[in-house]
């Protein structure tokens, strides 16, 4: 196995030491998972769901009892810091910072969350009730993997990148040998959302450079994510007696159904990969009267974006032609935008992590996101923010499961980042 060493040539995390983080990951992240933190799109208070309080507050005593000062604000958002322990006179590098989010999914209930840990898998399929079943398949083959029973996601996103960024601290904490420059630990609400850190506390964060514990499987180093929007369609019809409704009735419930249809099949979520941006409706409701639906738009580049936007407005003005005396609006508001476009303005970002990667021994890869992570918002802040894999595959499930030997290795590479640029 490669291993992080130092500038005495000593492992940095010892076999010993790795066995107990890993076993401080599981217990840890099997404790998040069990708290209902699902948030509520439609609610407009931060944060959208009481849970998430409750996971704060966890967290804050945690890391006071590690000897983490920390900061909850009214509004969910918990900032710790760990001072630079380098010594007098030693130049103190840029401050960077870990950011996981404390919500999970409202796809999916996460109400009541049992995880289920199998050790040493024997790649057969894994029936879960109600008939789920997840396969794992070769790369867990003996390994250690956690999912739920089948009524629940998971969890592991994002619960999986708060175990890392707490068990990375408590290690940093414990282990005072390892010298490091300054450490931000960031955990917001309401990612799933979209809403994109509403209340965020900017003026107290110092981080220059921050990196996001919320992506997938092993070794995915993420600098690039889609330009998303929200889209609320409204359709306005006129409602009467069916019996009378010869040349007066519009209804608006099958002008929404009409728009729907429009929506490109080839440009939809299931139909691309890749770079390939999609439109998604998301929900769809009504009556003759009134509809409304709400849709999701993503795509990598601005141009495409706005090729998007301008399409659905053209939807809407055909479903208007088809429906006399209708009225169909569209409201789109940007969500996030790609974060590779701050992120290039500081390629030492990207080399950092590429040298902390191979420091802790990750075979890594970069690829886009086919979504986005409060990373995307950040960058937008002047912050850049790249994302790091924790091991969970099938987010937004029932199917959901996390690779635990890759969280080990998400945890490593935060440690040997906190010291990247130190040798």
């Amino acid at each position: 196995m490669n291993r992080q060493y130092d500038l005495q040539d000593r492992p940095l995390v010892s076999d010993a030491e790795e066995a107990a983080l890993k076993d401080a990951l599981l217990e840890r992240f099997v404790r998040y998972a069990k708290i209902w933190t699902t948030s509520n799109p439609d609610s407009a208070e931060t944060p959208s769901s009481s849970g998430q309080w409750d996971l704060a507050r966890l967290l804050q005593a945690e890391l006071t009892e590690i000897g983490i000062e920390s900061e909850l604000t009214n509004h969910c958002y918990l900032v710790a810091r760990i001072p630079s322990n380098l010594p007098p006179g030693t130049p103190i590098p840029e401050t960077i910072g870990f950011l996981a989010h404390l919500d999970t999914s409202y796809e999916v209930s996460g109400k009541d969350v049992c995880p289920c840990v199998v050790n040493n898998y024997d790649g057969r399929p894994i029936v879960l009730r109600g008939g789920v079943t997840i396969e794992p398949g070769e790369a867990a083959l003996g390994r250690t993997i956690v999912h739920a029973d089948g009524t629940t996601l998971l969890g592991a996103d994002d619960k999986a990148g708060i175990a890392a960024i707490v068990s990375t601290a408590a290690f940093l904490v414990a282990h005072d040998e390892i010298k490091h420059g300054p450490v931000e630990l960031l955990f917001t609400p309401d990612e799933e959302t979209g809403r994109g850190l509403p209340e965020f506390p900017r003026e107290k964060v110092t981080s220059t450079a921050c990196f996001t514990l919320d992506g997938g499987a092993g070794g995915e180093l993420e600098i690039e994510c889609f330009n998303a929007y929200g889209v609320d369609v409204t359709f306005q019809g006129r409602s009467i007696h069916p019996g009378e409704a010869r040349g007066v009735m519009v209804n608006a419930a099958l002008m929404a159904a009409n728009f729907a249809t429009m929506l490109p099949r080839t440009e939809s979520p299931e139909a691309t990969d890749g770079y390939y941006g999609f439109y998604c409706l998301m929900e769809s409701s009504g009556s003759q009267e009134n509809a409304r639906q709400r849709l999701i738009v993503r795509d990598f580049s601005r141009s495409g974006i706005a090729r998007r936007i301008a399409a659905l407005e053209s939807f809407a003005r055909a479903v208007e032609a088809a429906f006399p005396g209708g009225k169909v609006t569209v409201d789109a508001k940007p969500t996030y935008y790609n974060m590779k476009e701050a992120i290039e303005t500081r390629p030492e970002i990207q080399a950092r992590l590429e040298k902390a990667a191979k420091n802790a021994g990750v075979d890594y890869c970069f690829k886009p996101i086919r979504g986005g992570t409060d990373g995307a918002r950040l960058a937008e802040l002047g912050i850049p923010t790249p994302n790091i894999f924790t091991g969970g595959r099938n987010f937004h499930s029932r199917s959901e499961w996390l690779l635990l030997d890759d969280l080990l290795a998400a945890c490593r590479l935060a440690i040997e980042l906190t010291r990247a640029g130190l040798h």
